[in-house]
């Protein structure tokens, strides 16, 4: 049978417009089987849905070991990814078996993808998130490969400006969003290695701890910009909420107080993150997630 990509990686490449990331989805059968041979990994089955950077592949060890076989196109460095796995070592992450060649795939432990936190009762997942977290922010290595907050973030602020162009309703919120970013980036209070996506449901049950965080987007900076996106998680449910106002504030003052991170700076970040990814939505075609994003946003 030939192989099939997970349609949820195949609609979400489909967003980048990227010629390379077309050519690897392309190839991607081929891919999984010479990156299993070259690591002497049995592939048992694809993770479904799977997720949106990326494939997992359920596989096998020589000596029967369970593990992970992970995929990703170059455009969502994945060699960043294994620079941090190593650094981390297994504390707070998932732990990388083989250091492997560079060849955009990643063979991890296996966890249990099925339960995440974002599986507990709000309050408890947002507790055991954050505690996750906290392990992550460590020195970062030396040699590092991945980029700086304000590096990202640039980036990021070109392509918010460009879509504000084209959306007028949202020039508003994108003009406080870059605001809040330039004045943030002028002066950070550490520079930490951080997870760089982070969100509860990157938070799996493991074997040797009760979580491990997975699937980094590895980013040094302070540990503000890596706590905000935590701060939006079930953000439909917020919306949905008439006290949806009220329990953001009170998740940024509570996040902030747990993890000795500077509540403005926090909320900063926040509106920064919300309103980024809000553009972003909207730019390919989601206009649902957009619009959740930026209520959420002005709500800062």
């Amino acid at each position: 049978m030939a192989f099939e990509p997970p349609s949820r990686l195949v609609n979400a490449l489909g967003e980048v417009a990227d010629e390379g990331a077309s050519a690897w989805l392309a190839r991607l059968g081929t891919l999984l089987e010479e990156a299993a041979a070259r690591r002497g990994v049995d592939v048992e089955r694809i993770h479904l849905p799977g997720g949106r950077s990326g494939l997992v592949a359920h596989v096998r060890t020589a000596d029967g070991t369970p593990a992970v076989l992970k995929l990703a196109p170059e455009r969502f460095r994945p060699e960043a990814e294994r620079a941090a796995l190593t650094h981390w070592d297994g504390f707070g992450a998932v732990r990388l078996l083989d250091p492997g060649p560079s060849d955009g795939a990643l063979l991890l432990e296996r966890l249990h993808p099925e339960v995440s936190v974002r599986t507990l009762p709000e309050a408890k997942a947002l507790l055991e998130a954050a505690g996750t977290l906290r392990r992550l922010w460590v020195d970062p290595p030396a040699g590092r490969n991945c980029e700086t907050v304000p590096e990202r973030t640039g980036r990021q602020a070109t392509l918010m400006r460009a879509t504000a162009d084209g959306f007028p309703e949202v020039a508003p919120l994108v003009d406080a969003a870059l605001t809040a970013r330039d004045e943030l980036v002028a002066a950070p209070p550490e520079l930490r290695l951080l997870h760089g996506t982070f969100r509860q449901s990157k938070v799996l049950a493991g074997e040797r701890v009760p979580w491990l965080a997975i699937g980094p987007d590895p980013v040094v900076g302070e540990c503000a910009f890596d706590l905000a996106r935590l701060v939006r998680d079930r953000v439909e449910d917020l919306i949905g909420s008439p006290s949806g106002p009220a329990i953001t504030r009170r998740r940024v003052r509570k996040l902030a107080e747990s993890l000795d991170v500077d509540q403005e700076r926090l909320r900063g970040w926040t509106l920064f993150r919300a309103v980024e990814s809000g553009v972003r939505a909207l730019r390919v075609g989601r206009p649902g997630d957009a619009e959740n994003l930026l209520e959420f946003a002005g709500w800062l």
